[in-house]
């Protein structure tokens, strides 16, 4: 039975983020593949998306990895879209960010009318509890998660269905959403590697 006030909102499972990816996350394919078995126990699943278009001091050549980046989900590239076998037949809407600026959380996106936010779009269908996975742990499912408390919403972050790119910004990721009331259900996967395997 679907809890009808609770919807899943799956941040970010694109080609760039997953393995191969200009920012491949290690378990990001992983986290797709789960991320599908997810969908049928929800009445409204969403999804959020890097969508840059010219992100300004985001990307760089010589990115810090805190607020610079490799050049990553580019319009009209390969990296942009879901990353299979991530199944967006069921998803009833997507919610795309950082077109022309950063963008970590999904409450950032606006729907395909370009003028919809994530905060309204839920608000409309009743929805008060999110459950939240994707990509990455410890950036856009942790501002994905923040917002969506600031945004009156019971939150929950799905560990065993989020893949993290370095341990220690995991852990301050963990603490910052604990303190805020995010609910933290499973492990956090996160394996020690590398933090990109592109």
């Amino acid at each position: 039975m679907h809890a009808p006030h609770r919807a899943l909102i799956v941040v970010d499972v694109q080609n760039d983020f997953c393995e191969g990816g200009s920012l491949g996350v290690h378990g990001g394919a992983a986290v797709a593949d789960a991320v599908t078995t997810l969908l049928p126990h929800y009445r409204i699943a969403v999804a959020t998306r890097d969508y840059h278009i010219d992100p300004g001091d985001h990307f760089s050549d010589n990115p810090d990895f805190v607020d610079s980046w490799p050049p990553h989900c580019r319009v009209d590239t390969e990296g942009v879209w879901f990353h299979p076998p991530f199944n967006t037949a069921t998803v009833a809407e997507v919610f795309s960010k950082g077109q022309y600026s950063a963008a970590y959380s999904g409450f950032e996106g606006t729907a395909k009318d370009g003028s919809t936010t994530l905060a309204d779009w839920l608000a409309a269908r009743s929805i008060t509890e999110v459950d939240i996975v994707g990509i990455a742990t410890d950036h856009c499912v942790r501002a994905t998660a923040l917002d969506a408390v600031a945004a009156g919403l019971a939150t929950r972050v799905l560990l065993n269905y989020t893949a993290g790119v370095a341990n220690e910004t995991c852990r301050k990721a963990l603490s910052e959403m604990r303190a805020a009331g995010v609910v933290l259900d499973g492990d956090l996967l996160y394996d020690g590697s590398p933090a990109y395997s592109g």
